[in-house]
């Protein structure tokens, strides 16, 4: 836990947004070329449950060194008791002019936190899910540091965007045990996009899709966004099989609508 946390409470969603953008330029310096909200807070506004979600854009490839100092500082800023955070760094020459698949330079969630106390340090790569996420930061247009990201990004072709976001599903559906909520609302999330073409927040998704879901699948999304929205404790025991039945149609839904 951070000195600020020890001393006055659990960091503020602006003193962490703060501490994440000193961050970044303090490891990466002259070379970022801008750095972004992007996630619930452009789209609707953040939940009790969300992530503080951050994007940069540089000019270079980082070392191993550089990734293993930005874990290090986003260890002491993210989690209880404050949001979890979720930054990703992409290099500027990786994804524009765009290509798929786009390559993520780095990426760190709160989810794989037990691998960075062990000392893993997230690795370059492919990321499909690179797609919606610009698409989310050019949406929002929400820079915390340098111009608006439309000058540093290219926009996403509509076609890769369907290709990305469907290719994620077979992931998904492996966590559901574990990571219910967020598994049920980004199906529904899916489902929206591939209909309307939009990205929208988790609970706006989420009123879109309960109202074309049969009535057996509805208790599970509707107590997905409840817990969401922070207006329900969560639990899933008591619907059984459903929270299966629900996947499966909605992947099947997705199927069918697949590029």
């Amino acid at each position: 836990m951070s000195d600020d946390q020890t001393r006055g409470g659990p960091l503020t969603e602006t003193e962490q947004v703060e501490r994440v953008v000193l961050l970044v330029r303090d490891v990466l310096g002259p070379d970022v070329l801008g750095v972004y909200l992007h996630g619930s807070a452009v789209l609707g506004g953040t939940r009790p449950t969300s992530d503080v979600d951050v994007f940069a854009v540089v000019r270079r490839s980082t070392t191993e060194a550089e990734r293993r100092a930005l874990v290090e500082g986003l260890l002491d800023v993210s989690g209880a008791p404050a949001r979890p955070v979720e930054l990703t760094v992409v290099v500027q020459s990786e994804v524009r002019p765009w290509r798929y698949p786009p390559r993520c330079e780095f990426q760190y969630g709160e989810w794989l936190r037990a691998d960075y106390e062990r000392g893993e340090t997230p690795a370059p790569g492919p990321m499909p899910d690179l797609a919606p996420l610009i698409t989310v930061v050019l949406l929002g247009n929400a820079p915390l540091f340098g111009p608006p990201p439309g000058e540093v990004l290219d926009p996403v072709p509509p076609g890769d965007l369907r290709r990305a976001i469907v290719a994620g599903v077979p992931d998904l559906l492996a966590e559901l045990a574990e990571d219910t909520r967020n598994v049920v609302l980004t199906l529904a999330r899916i489902w929206t996009t591939l209909v309307t073409g939009d990205i929208r927040s988790k609970d706006a998704a989420a009123d879109w899709a309960l109202a074309r879901l049969p009535a057996e699948h509805r208790p599970v999304l509707a107590r997905a966004r409840a817990c969401y929205l922070g207006e329900e404790r969560e639990r899933w025991d008591d619907l059984g099989s459903r929270v299966r039945s629900y996947a499966a149609h909605v992947a099947g839904e997705i199927e069918r609508l697949a590029p």
